[in-house]
């Protein structure tokens, strides 16, 4: 070996004999073990994952719809009669009861008519007064024969037309009085009043529809939700009424709950009281209104919200985790473990949505091991390791009497859960 080396250098390049004894020496040993067998890695132990038998749980799901707030009641506050404002007694923004003062107009103007208009009532009291002495005395004399008949006539007819001028005196005294009491706006609603927009020194004009508007006022409690459902959702209801599941909105009030944008879960709850006679053929929508509570004042007139409603009615359904729930193109599959230990894959039918679990409406049993951890170790036809686990029930709150206490006989229950979102049939 060492004089092939030798032969090779000599064409031109000189080795050293020590870079020859080196490589002489990786030569010999990997000449020794080229006719070794390759070493057998040890086989690998089954993959671990984690398996659970369906939850079954009684569930009712929940269509969820974007509305606004809006009040109950809601007036524009205008003076029935015209004149200098003296004063505006009220704070702006504040909480006014039924009757207080809010604008207050010169009377005197009003104060004088109404002073014009008692003694013209006086004057026509003392002609119709004068007018019925003479006609009791011709009256009197038309037996005897002592009084023509045209005399007496003619008093009669006086004593009506005097008559009829009072009774049009003392309704001009009725107007000119409520004139007096106009003059003094007071709120016509319990509520919350806006700024004011008149300040005193200024000239308004009266009447019920061209007045000044001086401020607004809008009830606090309850307050009013409205929503547009879609007419898919719309035939659902009918369809689920019709077959006694769920009851109609228009049968009775059923229950709904609320949620602003800066709340977690929908912590108000109220009914259902309106659904309108028609649907929109533009937007193919109807109009819903449910009503709630609102002694703090919380919730605000224009104010954005998420209304809640049941979208069925109740049934016993079994769910897994919706990321134990794999995807092959278009279908969906879990994987349970067989006897063996073999994992298998089972198309299911997914349904709706609760929290973090999925209703599987068709595919497998209450019985069957599905893997809810470790899936991307899983394979259909390989062997694993299982760990027993139990799903949570944590989005299935107790059902508060107040959620159906407004249902007929024949309506289901329905749980007021606060956690989880449901997008109604999935």
């Amino acid at each position: 070996m060492t004089k092939q080396f030798e032969r090779i250098s000599a064409c031109g390049r000189r080795v050293s004999p020590a870079l020859l004894a080196s490589t002489a020496a990786i030569l010999t040993a990997v000449l020794s073990t080229a006719g070794c067998r390759p070493r057998v890695p040890p086989p690998l132990p089954p993959p671990a994952v984690t398996v659970a038998r369906p939850l079954q749980h009684e569930v009712i799901e929940w269509d969820d719809y974007t509305g606004h707030l809006d009040a109950v009641e809601s007036v524009d506050v205008r003076a029935r009669v015209g004149g200098l404002v003296v004063s505006t007694p009220f704070r702006e923004g504040a909480i006014v009861a039924e009757g207080d003062l809010l604008v207050e107009i010169d009377v005197r103007p009003y104060q004088a008519d109404l002073d014009s208009k008692v003694a013209a009532e006086g004057v026509a009291a003392a002609q119709l007064k004068l007018a019925e002495i003479q006609y009791d005395r011709l009256r009197k004399l038309m037996p005897e024969k002592s009084a023509s008949y045209i005399e007496f006539k003619t008093a009669e007819a006086t004593f009506e037309r005097e008559r009829a001028a009072l009774a049009a005196a003392q309704a001009n005294v009725a107007a000119a009085r409520l004139n007096v009491e106009w003059c003094k706006v007071i709120a016509p609603i319990a509520g919350r009043i806006s700024r004011k927009n008149v300040t005193p020194g200024n000239i308004i004009t009266g009447g019920t529809g061209t007045g000044t508007l001086l401020t607004t006022i809008t009830s606090i409690d309850p307050i009013y939700c409205y929503v547009d459902a879609d007419e898919r959702s719309v035939l659902k209801y009918q369809k689920l009424a019709r077959e006694g599941k769920r009851v109609s909105a228009r049968d009775a009030q059923i229950p709904c709950f609320l949620q602003l944008t800066n709340e977690a879960g929908f912590p108000h709850q109220g009914v259902i009281d309106f659904v309108d006679n028609r649907l929109d053929a533009t937007t193919g929508t109807i109009l819903a209104r449910g009503v709630f509570p609102n002694p703090k004042g919380w919730l605000t007139p224009g104010f954005f919200a998420r209304l809640r409603v049941p979208g069925s009615g109740s049934y016993s359904a079994l769910l897994v985790p919706d990321a134990a729930i794999a995807t092959e193109q278009s279908q969906k599959l879990v994987f349970v473990v067989a006897p063996d230990n073999v994992v298998a894959a089972r198309p299911v039918v997914p349904g709706a949505l609760f929290g973090e679990l999925r209703v599987i409406e068709s595919g497998i049993g209450p019985n069957d091991p599905v893997i809810i951890s470790g899936l991307m170790q899983a394979r259909p036809g390989i062997k694993v390791n299982p760990t027993d686990a139990v799903i949570p029930a944590t989005s299935f709150p107790p059902i508060p009497p107040s959620a159906i206490a407004s249902q007929p006989a024949h309506a289901t229950s329905e749980p007021t859960t606060s956690e989880g979102t449901t997008q109604g049939a999935q």
